[in-house]
């Protein structure tokens, strides 16, 4: 489901895509091809639904013609977040993916269900077509079609997302593994669009940021109880 780390092999491909993403000049840009797959899946935490989850449910939405799967993680998946504890219930999360996709694509079909392991259903669904991912968890995307090459499924169409850029590139469905020079020769025919309007990106919104408010707010709550207390005796 993308959210795992990879190799060297594969931090080399990050930096290789990045590089290419930044490229667009040479490339050109164009508008996100619609509906281009029938099934598309993403994974993540999704605490706390804000405008970042917003934009990036939306361009999976939007490159989703039938199917989009959302694996949302709990369980052992949330072990290493920061303030965990604050984390919103998986039935919450779920809720509010499934509602947003639905707000913005009524007639797509959304599939969302939790996920213990960073697989989820993209290495056992065979009707999916593409994955999207961030440059934080493009690792794991490889490491996904890895594992359907060993399942004998096809490979999905690797979706880079990161605020502004759409990289979309299709890797070799032969092969069980993937190198970095396959990574690099495939970015060689990277097709680059542009995604949301630059002045609407701004700076990356993170869930952690808004727990650690909440667990700052808390903790003010609680000192302030203790003086009120400590003022009675």
């Amino acid at each position: 489901m993308a959210v795992m780390e990879g190799g060297e092999e594969d931090a080399a491909a990050v930096a290789t895509v990045a590089g290419a993403a930044k490229a667009e000049d040479a490339v050109g840009e164009r508008e996100p091809a619609a509906a281009a797959y029938a099934a598309v899946v993403i994974g993540g935490t999704f605490d706390r639904l804000h405008q970042g989850h917003h934009l990036f449910l939306k361009a999976a939405a939007e490159l989703a013609r039938e199917r989009i799967v959302i694996g949302i993680c709990d369980g052992p998946m949330l072990a290493k977040k920061q303030y965990a504890d604050l984390i919103q219930p998986i039935e919450k999360r779920m809720e509010n993916v499934k509602d947003y996709i639905k707000s913005i694509k009524p007639d797509l079909e959304v599939h969302v269900e939790p996920i213990v392991d960073p697989y989820g259903p993209s290495i056992v669904d065979e009707g999916l077509e593409a994955i999207i991912v961030s440059k934080e968890t493009f690792p794991g995307g490889l490491a996904v079609n890895r594992k359907r090459a060993e399942r004998g499924l096809t490979q999905l169409q690797v979706c880079l997302y990161n605020y502004k850029l759409l990289v979309c590139f299709i890797l070799s469905q032969k092969k069980k593994r993937v190198h970095s020079s396959e990574i690099i020769q495939s970015c060689m025919q990277i097709e680059v669009v542009e995604l949301v309007p630059e002045e609407a990106t701004g700076n990356k919104i993170s869930s952690t940021a808004f727990r650690k408010l909440e667990a700052e707010r808390e903790l003010q709550q609680q000192q302030e109880t203790q003086k009120q207390a400590a003022a009675q005796l």
